[in-house]
């Protein structure tokens, strides 16, 4: 019989011990409803003596009869107690299990915040590394103005420990504003600053950025372009210096001559001076030019410029039998500018024009305006050019004759950029080549108004 051995086991379970108790009790009422008697947790040394005396017909005053009624009685309420000790053994295997398998959850989920605690600790590592690492200076402001946190680089942009310090005044002290926005200079380090906001509360971050280097490429870059500039502008003055100056240098030679009488001499000088103040004025426009002042603006009509453009190519035209068409300005157009740089970017076009024709060549420059511009034309049916040669025609230098010197587009297109304008061209190998050149429009000269003159014309 397995009573005594539940009865042991029963006793050891300190959580069921009440309900144990209970269930003693109501096995007492059931087995000794007369007496009173209540059944007393025993262990297994003290119930077995009980149990044999209990069960003995030699009892004192029981008959035999009662005595086996009271064991079926007793036998009964061990059944009863058996069965109850085994709902007990299984509630108590049952929480045995619930209890391990919480202990387990427990564990892996104290592994996981253990796992990503690490995982946190690490990437602080890491950022704390790579702030410290970072060249650009970074300081964190608290909503007090006053310093929370930062790196080595802010400390070393400003020459000063910030922690704790109040923001405003270091600003004030260390950061001089420069000409540029964002840009400050500590001592001889130009630096951008940008500020960002972290929260509402004026909590924010400031970084600092040493841009002293590329401060010193951006001065030498433009120095270098200065320096470019300055080439192409000697480059351009010489181009226009070339022709006067040679003039001048035929007159002076004819001079030297013993045969050239007085009259003639005299006739040569002023020739020769007269050349000579021409390429002074050509030095004095190019440096104003340069410097990018106006070159002695002034009125003038687009019929006068194309007059003096005739006067110029009409002879070099009949000598080489190309037919030239300068039109005349139905609408009495005005322009405002330098007269001279503008004729001379003309000049350029048409001699590019003749050059690219030959036989029975024809060379055009016509007139169109809009409400801003005035546009003019400069077309011829030569040879035309590749996509190519179209892509670097305006470069200084670049060229496709042997005698030329790769300026003239150049100048021209200055001189159009210059008066707010610019020049684009279009062109087909074996079609023929247009040059369109833009130009600002000033308006139209008012009735009885005379066209000035420029001091060339003069």
């Amino acid at each position: 019989m397995t009573i005594l051995p539940l009865w042991d086991c029963l006793l050891r379970k300190q959580d069921g011990f009440q309900q144990v108790a209970a269930k003693f009790a109501a096995i007492s009422r059931l087995a000794f409803p007369c007496s009173g008697a209540v059944i007393l947790p025993l262990s297994a040394h003290t119930f077995a003596p009980l149990m044999n005396k209990t069960l003995s017909p030699t009892t004192a005053g029981v008959t035999p009869t009662e005595s086996q009624d009271e064991a079926l009685r007793l036998a009964e309420a061990f059944r009863i107690f058996n069965q109850a000790s085994e709902e007990l053994s299984g509630a108590y295997t049952a929480l045995q299990a619930q209890v391990a398998q919480l202990t387990d959850e427990l564990a892996a989920a104290n592994g996981a915040l253990r796992q990503q605690y690490l995982e946190k600790v690490a990437l602080t590592e890491r950022l704390a590394l790579l702030l410290d690492a970072l060249p650009a200076g970074v300081i964190l402001i608290g909503n007090d103005d006053r310093v929370v946190q930062t790196n080595p680089a802010a400390e070393a942009i400003l020459g000063q420990a910030l922690q704790g310090a109040f923001w405003p005044d270091c600003e004030r002290e260390q950061l001089q504003p420069t000409e540029l926005p964002g840009e400050y200079r500590v001592r001889e380090r130009h630096v951008a600053m940008n500020v960002t906001a972290l929260d509402p509360a004026g909590v924010r971050i400031v970084l600092l950025h040493d841009v002293s280097e590329t401060h010193a490429l951006k001065q030498q870059a433009e120095r270098n372009q200065r320096l470019a500039a300055m080439g192409e502008m000697a480059a351009q003055l010489a181009h226009q210096l070339r022709t006067p100056l040679a003039a001048a240098l035929l007159y002076a030679g004819n001079l030297e001559l013993p045969s050239v009488s007085d009259e003639s001499r005299i006739s040569i000088a002023g020739k020769t001076v007269s050349r000579l103040k021409h390429l002074e004025r050509l030095i004095q426009d190019m440096l104003l030019f340069a410097r990018g002042e106006v070159l002695g603006r002034e009125a003038f009509s687009v019929n006068g410029l194309f007059d003096e453009l005739r006067q110029i190519f009409e002879p070099l035209a009949l000598q080489r039998a190309i037919a030239l068409d300068i039109a005349t300005d139905p609408q009495a157009l005005v322009l405002t500018g330098n007269r001279k740089a503008i004729a001379g970017a003309f000049t350029n076009l048409l001699e590019n024009a003749m050059d690219a024709v030959s036989g029975a060549g024809k060379v055009s420059l016509s007139v169109d305006a809009s409400a801003d511009y005035i546009e003019f034309q400069v077309a011829d049916n030569g040879c035309g050019m590749p996509a190519e040669t179209q892509a670097r025609l305006f470069e200084p230098f670049f060229t496709t004759r042997a005698e030329g010197t790769g300026l003239g587009l150049a100048i021209a297109r200055g001189v159009a950029r210059a008066h707010g304008g610019g020049i684009e061209v279009s062109s087909s190998p074996g079609q023929g080549t247009c040059f369109i050149m833009r130009l600002q429009r000033a308006g139209h000269l008012p009735d009885g108004h005379s066209e000035p003159h420029s001091a060339e014309s003069q």
